[in-house]
């Protein structure tokens, strides 16, 4: 469901800026990011012990999820450039972890679910590490990439939203396999952009590279829980 949560990667405007202030804005995205984990982890665990989003049908669900995520992405633009957008931010990490406890949940009943939460993580983590250093090896520029990327998020949101009715596995695996592609992809986009000073704001910085990452999670999380659920 989450794929829709991104805003338009060509929408940016390239702006000029010093060596300094391109580190010290990845330095920033970083420890925010980091930062960001502790209320995500939060947010599923009162999530799974609650039963809370376990409780909503999955097409309210998708209403709560789509509300709540596009409220928080509006005001997180809105504060971006102030004190109180790190907050707003958190709040929004905290909220996705809410969202994402229902597949914890569901994964955590089956007898290795947490292996294989700890597999999803360590995938996202090897991800983002790899996507991390291509950002700093290659030096063509990758504004090209920006079009063809968001075309793919957008037809992952369709077909995502289909799949709530079709309710089918075996598309739900395709997507998520596809979903690992295309966000893998973003979070170099996203990371380079930094590093070209086409980015200068932190928090838009660190929120695409999270939302990016969070798919991946949940693609890994969905794939894991559905083929090796029963090993």
């Amino acid at each position: 469901m989450s794929e829709s949560l991104r805003s338009s990667p060509y929408l940016y405007s390239g702006v000029a800026t010093s060596v300094e202030q391109r580190n010290r804005v990845l330095r920033n995205t970083y420890w925010l990011l980091a930062l960001s984990m502790v209320p995500t982890v939060l947010g599923a665990w009162i999530g799974v012990t609650t039963g809370l989003t376990a409780a909503l049908s999955p097409m309210m669900g998708l209403v709560v999820f789509m509300g709540g995520a596009f409220g928080f992405m509006f005001a997180i633009e809105k504060t971006k450039n102030s004190a109180s957008g790190v907050p707003v931010l958190l709040g929004f990490t905290f909220f996705m972890g809410l969202m994402l406890s229902r597949l914890v949940g569901a994964v955590l009943g089956l007898s290795n679910g947490a292996s294989l939460i700890m597999m999803s993580f360590a995938g996202t983590g090897a991800i983002f590490l790899g996507m991390a250093t291509m950002s700093s090896i290659i030096k063509r520029d990758l504004g090209s990439m920006g079009k063809f990327l968001f075309i793919g998020m957008i037809m992952l949101l369709v077909a995502g939203i289909a799949n709530v009715f079709i309710q089918s596995s075996a598309l739900m695996i395709t997507l998520s396999v596809l979903a690992i592609g295309i966000f893998s992809a973003f979070i170099l986009y996203d990371l380079k952009r930094v590093k070209d000073g086409e980015e200068t704001n932190y928090i838009t910085a660190t929120l695409s590279v999270y939302l990016s990452l969070y798919n991946v999670f949940q693609s890994l999380l969905s794939i894991f829980g559905m083929t090796a659920g029963d090993d």
